[in-house]
Formats: structure tokens, sequence, C-alpha cells
């Protein structure tokens, strides 16, 4: 396999560790070679990476892949196995970078030498080397983490590739929002357009702010002569480990949500009045969470794939009325324990119940007692 893949070198043996590393270092270093010194300080070196270092990937990094590769463990096995292999690559690429290191490295970085538009120094490619590593090493373990947990990613998709980006980097949603293609040099618009169109444009506008954010952050390994070699280590495993366990409690979480939906898919007697029911407790307190809005995704979907009920009255649904519920419950005959019990685990999704949930859920239950 010619791209490198968390999880796929033997970790019992450092030669062939270092290897691997050397060799996606020596494909980075070409891609480097490529960027112009405007393409670095803009930030837009990452949206040209985002391109180069996911769309191939992708289609090898199968949920099937790892399944093989760790016949019989459990998700959260094969991730911590993923996070460890990471955080080793990362820290061999450190030492490797590290020994690299001069004190005009940490000179030239900060203005690029006052190189022009199209020129990057040497010092500079060095630098650039760690940082693309590292930033495809962490993007691509978020891939990897989300498709062991079976979240679907498409990044073809605006709204999954942002996502993908957020969980990697541990960038908040309104940071991402302030990229702006004002700011974006007449060259970089070309790469944007060159490698996204249509809707995908749109989101690939916020990627040059996060390539100037993971810029910065990647300085401080080079910025303090005398200790660039332990500093450049111990920081890439840092933070490669930070992404991994961040990008596994995010996706680990939805990967419980769809868990439930699937339980209560499968469990109720009531399909399309549980919907009704779901859609009322979600709302009780006026506010939708993120698990609540995947939660209920993830029901109607199911309910139309696997059984073909598709509620176009709830779908138009605008501000849902309870009493409408409740005529629908009072309609339906016999046990209702079923849509109760859904009712409840819906309400937990976010955390524990609230008292607007609370008062839904004991109407319900008052309602579902039958003589």
């Amino acid at each position: 396999m010619t791209e490198l893949l968390p999880g796929s070198v033997n970790a019992d043996d450092d030669d062939t560790d270092r290897e691997a590393v050397e060799r996606e270092r020596a494909k980075l270093r070409e891609f480097v070679k490529g960027l112009s010194a405007d393409e670095i300080k803009s930030g837009s070196w990452f949206t040209k990476l985002c391109a180069q270092a996911l769309r191939s990937y992708t289609e090898k990094a199968t949920w099937e892949y790892f399944q093989q590769k760790y016949k019989g463990v459990p998700a959260d096995g094969i991730v911590g196995q993923q996070i460890k292999l990471a955080a080793k690559n990362a820290m061999i690429e450190g030492g490797i970078s590290s020994s690299l290191y001069t004190g005009a490295i940490a000179a030239t970085v900060g203005s690029l030498g006052g190189a022009s538009p199209a020129a990057v120094p040497a010092g500079v490619v060095t630098f650039m080397v760690d940082l693309t590593y590292i930033t495809q090493l962490q993007m691509r373990l978020a891939y990897d983490i989300a498709v062991t947990y079976r979240i679907p990613l498409d990044v073809d998709d605006p709204e999954d590739m942002m996502k993908l980006v957020r969980v990697a980097f541990g960038i908040k949603a309104g940071e991402v929002a302030r990229g702006s293609m004002k700011f974006v040099p007449g060259l970089v618009r070309q790469v944007l357009k060159k490698y996204y169109s249509g809707p995908v444009l749109a989101a690939a506008r916020s990627l040059p702010f996060v390539g100037q954010h993971l810029l910065k952050r990647n300085i401080i390994k080079f910025g303090i002569p005398g200790i660039g070699i332990p500093i450049t280590i111990l920081v890439n495993r840092y933070t490669t480990v930070a992404a991994g366990r961040h990008a596994q409690s995010v996706f680990r979480d939805e990967a419980e949500v769809i868990e439930l939906a699937d339980t209560l898919i499968r469990r109720t007697r009531h399909l399309r009045l549980m919907l009704w029911v779901a859609w009322l407790v979600i709302n009780a307190d006026g506010k939708i969470a993120d698990a609540e809005r995947l939660l209920f995704q993830r029901l109607t979907r199911l309910a139309r794939e696997q059984h073909q009920v598709d509620d176009e009255h709830l779908a138009n649904v605008v501000n849902i009325d309870p009493d409408e519920v409740w005529l629908r419950v009072d309609a339906e005959p016999g046990d209702l324990s079923d849509v109760v019990d859904a009712a409840e685990r819906v309400a937990t999704v976010d955390g524990d119940l609230n008292t607007h949930e609370k008062a839904v859920i004991a109407e319900l239950r008052d309602r579902c007692q039958r003589s």
C-alpha cells in the first residue's frame, strides 16, 4: 500500500516504521516545493493538502479494511491501537524534522525570509514538511476513527468535510466561519476553484483560516533555539494523541446515538406514533441539541428505508402541537409501553432530563396507562 495508513505499519519494527515515515515525508516535500510563499502565509496550503491527502486515501481506509486487519477486536480497541500507532509515527517524524533543525529555520519561518510571493526559503521547506505531515496524519486519523465507529463521512460533502476538519484539529465552528474569500489572494482563489467547485467551494473558503491556525500552532516547535529536538517530538506526540482522543470522543458519541436509533426502530411496535412522540420530546425545551438532531435524522431514515414509513405530515410540521400528539396517542389501542420507553431514551440522548422533558414524559405515561 503506497499510502501510510495509521495502523498499517509493523509496530515491532522501528526500521520499517522510520522508512514508512520517510517515504511519506519525501512525497510531502515535493508537495511543499510546489507551494508559493503566499500560499503558506495565507493558509491556502491547507486547502491543497486536503485535496491531496483525503481523496485517494478515503478509498482505502474503509471499515472493511480495519475489520480485516483487527479481526474480532471491538471498535474501541481498534481506535486505541490507531491512536497509539499514529502517535508513534508522529514522534518518529518529529525526530527526523528535529535532526534537520537549525537556528536559521526559526528565523525565517515567521517572515518567510522576506521571500517574494513565488519563492519559499529552504529552511521553511523543512518546517512545512513537518507541518503537512502532522496535519495529514491527524486528519487521516480522525477519518479512520469515524470509519471505525461507522460514522459516514463524504469528503466531497462540504458539511462532512468541515466536520472532519473541526474534529481533527479541535476548531470551533464559529472560528472556522471567520474565513472569508475577500482575504484570499487571487492566486489562491484559482487554487480553490481548481480543487473544488459548486457547493464544496463555499466550505473550502474557510480552509485557509484553518491553515493559518495550524501554521501558528506549529511555529512553537521550531521557535525555541536549542531545544528543538525534544520539543518537536513531544509536541507531535501530544497533539496527535489529543486529536485522536477528541475524534474518538466525538465519533463514539455519534455511534452511540446511531445505535440507539437502530434499537428504537427495532423494538417499537408503533413506529409512526413513536416518531411523533420522539419529536415532541426533542422539542419540549425549545432547543434541539446536535445529538437530538442526529438521532431523529437516523430514526426517520431507518423508518423510511426499513419500513417504508415516510410521514409527510410530520416532515411538514414547523411548530409541533402537543395536543395533536396526544390525540394520536389516545387513538392508538393496546399496550404503548414501547412508546413510553422510547420517549424516555430519547429524552436522555443529550444528557439528564430537564423539567420540560419530564413533564412531557409524565403526561405520556399517564395517557398510556391502559386498564
